[in-house]
């Protein structure tokens, strides 16, 4: 319960992968939630996705078969996220959306609601630039799929008040998942480092050093990945990560984030990974 005695409720914005792994992973904790998202299609499919996703974390052992499952509210609208306890921002990472989104959540939540975007390279501090109560701006770094990572990276802005860190403590603590707290600035610590590996590997297939198998089976087998590169690609989605590259490259000038040709392709190919059922892998019907 929350210290007003009512029990918390997370608002995520987006019905995206990340969006339904979020809340997947909060209802299988018994945290009701209210998912939003103006794409009317995303909002119709979202409680069949969301179930399953549960039944993957059940197959997983993420999820009990006697846990109790919060509710699930869908809606088209920022109002809806009025008296959420906590509000997880999950769209796509384009810099200027997110503001606007944070701009209609600081609009109807209470004053000192923790908001999260959550992004893989887009620093904090850009966004709280944007938007109203940068206090209450925090990033998370959920990794794919939420449920069955435990370890989340957590990057305090130079202006997140330290009553939003006490809220990420407690949503955290909600959740089960570890946080590590990291400093702010582009990619911050996981996608700096492996979304750029991964680039690397694209263009060694590229530039036919060796093939997406091999890669991979180098990777897995001499240094111990547990999954290689570009299978790993394949689960954060290749439209996902060249987002993520560009932001690296106009952020940092390193050459080694422009997104490489091949990457470039399979987005253009709508080859995007998992979700689309080809990537760098084809997979059979999700």
């Amino acid at each position: 319960m929350t210290g007003n005695g009512r029990a918390p409720r997370l608002a995520v914005f987006g019905a995206g992968v990340m969006g339904i792994g979020i809340a997947t992973l909060a209802v299988a904790r018994g945290v009701a939630v209210t998912l939003v998202d103006v794409d009317r299609a995303r909002l119709d499919t979202a409680r069949t996705r969301l179930r399953h996703e549960l039944r993957l974390a059940r197959m997983m052992g993420a999820l009990s078969p006697g846990a109790t499952i919060g509710d699930l509210h869908l809606a088209d609208a920022a109002t809806a996220a009025a008296d959420a306890t906590w509000v997880i921002e999950a769209i796509t990472e384009l810099a200027g959306l997110k503001a606007d989104v944070h701009k209609e959540i600081a609009a109807v939540v209470a004053p000192g609601t923790l908001r999260v975007t959550n992004t893989s390279s887009i620093p904090v501090d850009e966004l709280a630039d944007q938007v109203p109560s940068p206090e209450d701006l925090v990033g998370i770094h959920f990794m794919n799929p939420p449920y069955l990572i435990g370890t989340l990276e957590i990057v305090r802005g130079p202006r997140t008040g330290e009553r939003a860190m006490s809220a990420v403590r407690d949503l955290l603590s909600t959740l089960d998942r570890k946080g590590i707290v990291v400093g702010d600035g582009p990619g911050f610590v996981t996608s700096r480092l492996l979304h750029r590996m991964i680039n690397d590997a694209a263009n060694l297939v590229e530039e036919g050093r060796a093939g997406v198998e091999d890669v991979d089976a180098l990777m897995e087998g001499c240094l111990g990945h547990p999954t290689g590169p570009l299978r790993t690609a394949d689960l954060i989605g290749i439209d996902n990560l060249v987002d993520s590259l560009w932001v690296l490259h106009e952020r940092t000038g390193d050459e080694g984030c422009r997104p490489s040709e091949l990457l470039l392709r399979k987005v253009a190919e709508g080859e995007h990974g998992r979700k689309t059922g080809r990537g760098f892998y084809q997979y059979g019907a999700l």
